[in-house]
């Protein structure tokens, strides 16, 4: 009796090949356990997958199988972590809030900024910039270790009053009686008047500019 090895070869290659075209980019468990049950049926008799190759696929199977399980855990607690941080988020409309940025909107004539100093500094210098990053104005601030406030009275270097609306950026320079830099960030304060929910981290409207929710770091009122 003539045995066809090669016929039998062929057609798991055959089997296999199809299986790989027509599966999609993600392995699913069926499909896992349909390429294992096509690799027994059209095996080689004349060499037939050890007994040690099985059972590490079937461990990959099942390593497979956890892997699958737990990933679906995960999308479902960051499904439901985004919602209590989207839900939370919401908390924060009508109150008035400081975040880290350094972008603010000129209202009522003025905008107020603050800083945050590692320790004390014997030079500070501020500026500020319109949207399109022109300088509108240069001065010095206070150098107290920890918090610190500056409130701009909304005039250009030449003493014009700035109409309101306009979008302001703050830079402060901070230095010790080394030189050293000491500045930790910079922050606005306003009301929180709405909430984007469109990304993965809420964005809030502080007096009118987006700032993420993970930048909030106190609530005043």
């Amino acid at each position: 009796m003539t045995v066809s090895a090669t016929s039998s070869a062929t057609t798991a290659t055959t089997t296999t090949s199809s299986s790989s075209k027509s599966s999609s980019s993600t392995l699913t468990s069926s499909d896992f356990l349909n390429l294992l049950v096509s690799e027994l049926q059209n095996q080689d008799p004349l060499n037939a997958t050890s007994t040690t190759d099985l059972v590490n696929q079937l461990t990959s199977y099942a390593n497979f199988s956890s892997q699958q399980s737990i990933n679906s855990s995960l999308s479902s607690l960051s499904s439901s972590f985004s919602s209590l941080v989207t839900l939370n988020s919401v908390n924060y409309i009508g109150h008035t809030v400081e975040a880290k940025t350094d972008t603010s909107t000129l209202s009522n004539g003025s905008a107020t900024f603050g800083y945050s100093l590692s320790s004390a500094a014997s030079d500070v210098s501020i500026t500020v910039k319109d949207s399109s990053g022109n300088t509108v104005y240069t001065g010095t601030g206070t150098g107290n270790a920890g918090s610190n406030s500056f409130t701009w009275d909304g005039k250009n270097s030449s003493g014009t009053q700035l109409t309101d609306g306009g979008q302001y950026t703050i830079s402060v320079t901070a230095t010790d009686s080394a030189g050293n830099s000491v500045l930790n960030y910079t922050t606005v304060t306003g009301t929180v008047t709405g909430i984007d929910t469109s990304t993965s981290t809420p964005s809030l409207t502080v007096n009118g500019v987006s700032v993420s929710a993970a930048n909030i770091i106190g609530v005043t009122s």
